[in-house]
């Protein structure tokens, strides 16, 4: 055999080295897409245990800081958390986004879009923290929406419209159209425990 053909029979056999971002995409997109959904539920439930203080208890904003908030009021006060959240959800967002096809592809990016966003008006208020000089002649660090929409309320509506199309894509990875299923190449669309017996016994 000729140094060309085994040079060949071994660039055909050899298995594909896989980096970081393809197995994140593959086969451990189901465990990333569990942790990542874990970290921005526990964030979203904050926002909602805040607006019940504040809507439903009473209680003055100030003393409205969620769950750990109650135990750690530094944490809600710390610009650098907020945006170090913002920040790291929009980076879980740009690296899942390959194990995504179709229809569910397309509501991933929407979420990525808005959560760009969210992320600028975080990362004006961290700014404006490390300067020490807020916009607007302010007494408090601003975005600039929030120079309109109240800090709690307009956070809580950013992470509501960043949190729906990430549902919806969800649903459309878990449950893909006739003919996405075929190009998705991540174990995470749901199969009945029936068809994996059978999938396993015809195996």
């Amino acid at each position: 055999m000729s140094e060309h053909t085994s040079a060949a029979v071994c660039s055909t056999t050899a298995p594909e080295s896989h980096g970081f971002l393809e197995k994140i995409n593959e086969e451990w997109h189901k465990p990333a897409l569990q942790l990542y959904m874990f970290i921005v539920l526990a964030h979203w439930a904050e926002h909602l245990v805040q607006a019940f203080q504040i809507y439903v208890l009473g209680w003055a904003v100030p003393d409205s800081r969620g769950i750990l908030g109650q135990f750690f009021p530094w944490i809600v006060k710390s610009e650098a958390l907020h945006y170090g959240y913002a920040i790291t959800m929009l980076i879980g967002l740009w690296i899942l986004r390959k194990g995504f096809v179709g229809r569910s592809k397309v509501w991933w990016m929407i979420s990525f879009w808005i959560q760009f966003w969210h992320h600028i008006e975080h990362a004006l208020l961290q700014g404006q923290a490390i300067a020490g000089t807020n916009l607007f002649d302010k007494p408090v660090p601003v975005s600039i929406v929030q120079l309109w929409v109240p800090r709690v309320e307009l956070h809580l509506f950013y992470n509501t419209v960043v949190f729906i199309p990430m549902v919806i894509a969800m649903y459309y990875h878990m449950f893909p159209p006739a003919g996405e299923e075929a190009h998705a190449s991540c174990g995470c669309r749901w199969t009945p425990k029936k068809s994996k017996k059978r999938a396993h016994a015809a195996s």
